[in-house]
């Protein structure tokens, strides 16, 4: 009866973070082309990963009866989630390097701060939640997708930084800079994915 509690609960979870990253990922990226801020489009695009994260467990718990079947889900979720964040790596690399050496400077972004500021407050709370139910349901992908929606968290982070110091101090390189801090972080969070690792503290 736990279980089934603790897994109606994980799909709200997935519901909830679905609905969230689209919204946050469309106003990220219209924001961003409309800025010209690389690091805000990178994380409206992370925010699209999101959701592909929270569908592929919603799949992931719906075979929930069937063990060997959810352990195949399980590793087919991770490398999903995993090739996305590479091709999400491999893009913002390498539209920062472009804006660098054309000397692109972004417009300032006040929706992106307050975006940046919003997920800042939201993004560790669903992580802990979802961390619960993971430990709960001993379900590697759901720990990997909390990890993701922390993972989230340090994106906000990076993204406040560079958006602040481009509008408070006219500082053009701080955007592209802070989508390349983001770039290790990225590539790290994709290659455990498709090692099909619980990236699990």
């Amino acid at each position: 009866m736990q279980r089934a509690s603790l897994a109606t609960r994980g799909r709200r979870l997935e519901y909830f973070t679905i609905a969230w990253n689209l919204i946050e990922g469309l106003v990220a990226v219209v924001a961003g082309a409309i800025a010209g801020s690389i690091s805000l489009v990178g994380f409206g695009v992370d925010s699209f990963i999101e959701v592909t994260s929270g569908a592929v467990l919603l799949w992931r718990m719906n075979a929930d009866a069937d063990e060997h079947r959810r352990e195949r889900i399980e590793q087919v979720s991770l490398r999903l989630v995993g090739g996305c964040f590479l091709v999400l790596a491999a893009y913002v690399g390498y539209e920062a390097v472009s804006s660098l050496v054309e000397k692109k400077a972004p417009e300032h972004s006040l929706p992106g701060i307050i975006l940046a500021c919003i997920s800042l407050v939201v993004m560790p709370l669903l992580s802990r939640a979802k961390r619960r139910v993971g430990t709960g349901l001993n379900s590697r992908a759901m720990a990997a997708d909390a990890k993701q929606t922390e993972f989230c968290t340090y994106l906000s982070a990076i993204l406040l930084g560079g958006l602040l110091l481009n509008m408070a101090a006219n500082v053009w390189w701080a955007d592209p800079v802070a989508a390349l801090v983001m770039v290790p972080i990225i590539a790290k969070e994709g290659l455990d994915g498709l090692q099909a690792k619980a990236c699990c503290a």
